[in-house]
């Protein structure tokens, strides 16, 4: 992620405060440490991943009648910071007590990031970290080069590899994906 030269940019005030991006997130950006950072590094491959699996979570979610919301690039805020994680389901119980809000006031319980090729591995493990201790159940962190699927939940992590079958612990029970399918 890259910070924004926000001087430059007319819509934006010089500072923007958390409750100002709360109030109205400006698109492709987070707000972290007091800084409005853009999503990019986003390519094609990305995309098609963070495609399939909103595809794969939404088909679960309908053929075993569990209710709630799949959605990509929707706002939440964490402890201390203003996110968009790639792909992320509401429960049924969270979809009936926040309604159609602008921000999740916290992180979805499931959440799965799509790392970019700009991406730096100490931020990503710092923002699942984020989401886990935010109120995510737990965080899928795909790793499109190495063929990895890193899902992590307050007590575990699991490493799932090309060749082998991906499956949820906490959310969407039952739910698994073979990682070719996925990243294919």
């Amino acid at each position: 992620m890259v910070a924004l030269p926000l001087a430059s940019s007319p819509a934006l005030p010089p500072t923007l405060s958390l409750e100002d991006w709360l109030d109205n997130p400006p698109e492709r950006t987070e707000w972290i440490d007091g800084s409005l950072i853009a999503k990019n590094g986003m390519t094609l491959k990305h995309s098609k991943i963070q495609g399939n699996l909103y595809f794969y979570w939404r088909n679960y979610r309908d053929q075993h009648q569990l209710g709630g919301s799949i959605y990509t690039e929707a706002p939440c805020r964490t402890r201390k910071q203003g996110r968009v994680p790639d792909v992320a389901y509401l429960t049924p119980e969270l979809v009936a007590q926040y309604g159609d809000v602008k921000v999740l006031p916290q992180s979805f319980p499931l959440i799965a990031e799509v790392i970019s090729p700009t991406d730096l591995a100490e931020e990503v493990i710092v923002k699942a970290q984020e989401y886990l201790q935010s109120g995510s159940e737990e965080v899928w962190l795909v790793f499109p080069e190495a063929g990895w699927v890193i899902a992590l939940t307050p007590e575990t992590r699991q490493i799932f590899m090309v060749g082998e079958i991906a499956r949820t612990t906490n959310v969407l029970p039952g739910f698994a994906v073979a990682i070719d399918e996925l990243l294919a």
